[in-house]
């Protein structure tokens, strides 16, 4: 059966990149986006009121993702990217449902196996939450490009939890890391996906334990050049926008969420509560 070409004619370059997360996960892939493509307006929508989701029900995630992404959608988005693992894991194709073809939505799963599938990786290792890991996309989503390739998924349900409290660099996140990566399962890994957007907080304490045994993925980057990809391909890159807008939608105030997203993206922040 033939796909059908996607139009995107309708669309502007002018218009918002959607970006959504469970909490402050999601901007360590808004931050990337921000570098590498300077110009864009972005609205960001951070469910803190209901993180985190990986230990949520199927349903609930598909709930919540679906009424994010049509409120992103209500603000004029271009395109949706689900900078979440969880919710990437267990509501993409009730998202793609929802966008109906009107706008690309680009995912933080599928980039990042497909990269790891034609490098040179034999023994990798994904960490995630309870729920990306029962989903087994990322094991599904690799070995599909890459039969040979062995795949060891690892819950570490803590993680979230931790960074979303504010434990960078302190003694708990760096007990949860070692009592995590020190797993059995983890063994023979040459290579490590930080299967959550929260986790990439954590890298150099991460990449600390390992030293250079392991190769750490970098997966907002990864995510981030495809969404380059994706916008030039269909002419929806904004190169003229020269002071762009940010604007990050709360289901919930933190503190946490309120100085990382300064630290990412500087003083003048526009956060609003939101609750859909």
């Amino acid at each position: 059966m033939k796909t059908k070409k996607q139009d995107y004619s309708h669309l502007s370059p002018n218009q918002p990149i959607g970006i959504f997360d469970s909490g402050v996960g999601g901007l360590t892939v808004a931050k990337e986006i921000k570098r590498l493509l300077p110009h864009e307006d972005l609205i960001y929508f951070g469910d803190t009121k209901h993180l985190p989701y990986g230990e949520k029900s199927k349903e609930a995630i598909i709930e919540y993702s679906t009424k994010i992404t049509n409120f992103l959608l209500e603000q004029n988005c271009k395109a949706i990217v689900i900078a979440c693992n969880t919710a990437t894991a267990n509501a993409l194709n009730e998202v793609m449902q929802s966008v109906a073809g009107k706008v690309p939505v680009i995912d933080v799963i599928n980039p990042v196996a497909e990269k790891v599938s034609y490098e040179i990786h034999n023994n990798v290792g994904v960490i995630a939450t309870k729920a990306t890991v029962n989903s087994g996309l990322y094991k599904k989503s690799i070995r599909k490009h890459n039969k040979w390739i062995k795949v060891d998924e690892l819950a570490t349900p803590l993680l979230v939890p931790a960074i979303e409290e504010g434990f960078k660099n302190h003694p708990i996140t760096h007990a949860i890391i070692y009592n995590y990566l020190s797993n059995s399962k983890l063994k023979n890994i040459e290579t490590l996906i930080l299967g959550c957007t929260h986790y990439p907080l954590l890298i150099d304490e991460i990449k600390q334990y390992y030293g250079n045994r392991v190769r750490v993925i970098d997966s907002p980057n990864i995510v981030a050049n495809h969404l380059k990809i994706i916008l030039d391909k269909y002419s929806l890159l904004n190169d003229n926008n020269h002071q762009p807008n940010y604007h990050f939608y709360l289901s919930d105030l933190t503190k946490n969420f309120e100085k990382i997203s300064k630290k990412f993206f500087g003083k003048t922040i526009d956060l609003e509560l939101k609750v859909l």
